[in-house]
């Protein structure tokens, strides 16, 4: 299936719920938290790990926290073919050599990169270097073919995760060089209430937002909260 349109540039409304969102790295913190979210949103969801059984009972896990019928789960090559859609919720130590392995089945699809370089010591969570400049040119880098994004490094996994909390209150900045696919991407953080998608720049201004992460783990510690980012004199 190709990659979605937006419907920016007919002026159709965009609808997250036709797409099937494939989540590598979906049995993780972050990935459970935002295919819940999605799932619950009423879009469809593919589960994506290196061990099929565990995705599978994962979309399970989803399912039945959601109240829906349509995660599954499966291994990420799978995932990544039959999604619309794709995010790496991957750990950074992982994401060259998973990506990697997804060349074929990635080319010409939208890819969601929420993936965070942190590392922590005894002085707790700090930026890691990245060589191709940040991990979203990374993944450009790797999957010449694939519309790259990144999104979604910002939210709690906690929040995400809570689907006793309604809302989850922040803004997602949504960087890329492809304006279509930053819309599609807007569009599926507005999917969840509370949630809004704000376009950040191009993809070469990803580092900073994906090191931002640092810093709100360390107010997460101090303050004893899920802290997110909302940008100001923003109407929408």
């Amino acid at each position: 299936m190709s990659a979605p349109s937006s419907g920016s540039s007919s002026g159709e409304a965009i609808d997250p719920t036709a797409w099937t969102v494939g989540v590598l790295g979906g049995t993780g913190n972050q990935g459970k938290g935002l295919a819940l979210r999605w799932a619950a949103a009423g879009i469809k969801v593919i589960v994506g790990s290196r061990a099929v059984e565990r995705a599978e009972n994962s979309a399970r896990e989803y399912c039945e926290a959601a109240g829906v019928d349509h995660v599954r789960g499966t291994d990420n090559a799978t995932c990544a073919s039959e999604a619309d859609i794709v995010l790496a919720a991957i750990p950074w130590e992982s994401h060259a050599d998973t990506l990697k392995g997804l060349v074929e089945p990635l080319k010409g699809k939208i890819l969601i990169d929420c993936v965070n370089p942190i590392g922590f010591d005894k002085k707790g969570p700090y930026p890691l270097p990245v060589e191709e400049g940040s991990v979203a040119q990374q993944a450009e880098a790797l999957l010449p073919e694939t519309r790259v994004t990144a999104a979604f490094h910002n939210v709690s996994a906690v929040l995400l995760a809570d689907l006793e909390q309604p809302e989850v209150d922040c803004d997602v900045l949504v960087l890329g060089d492809d304006r279509e696919a930053t819309d599609v991407v807007r569009a599926l953080a507005d999917a969840v209430p509370g949630m809004r998608g704000v376009y950040g720049g191009r993809l070469r201004n990803a580092y900073q937002v994906e090191c931002l992460t640092a810093n709100l783990i360390a107010i997460n510690r101090r303050y004893k909260v899920h802290a997110g980012i909302k940008i100001t004199d923003l109407d929408g």
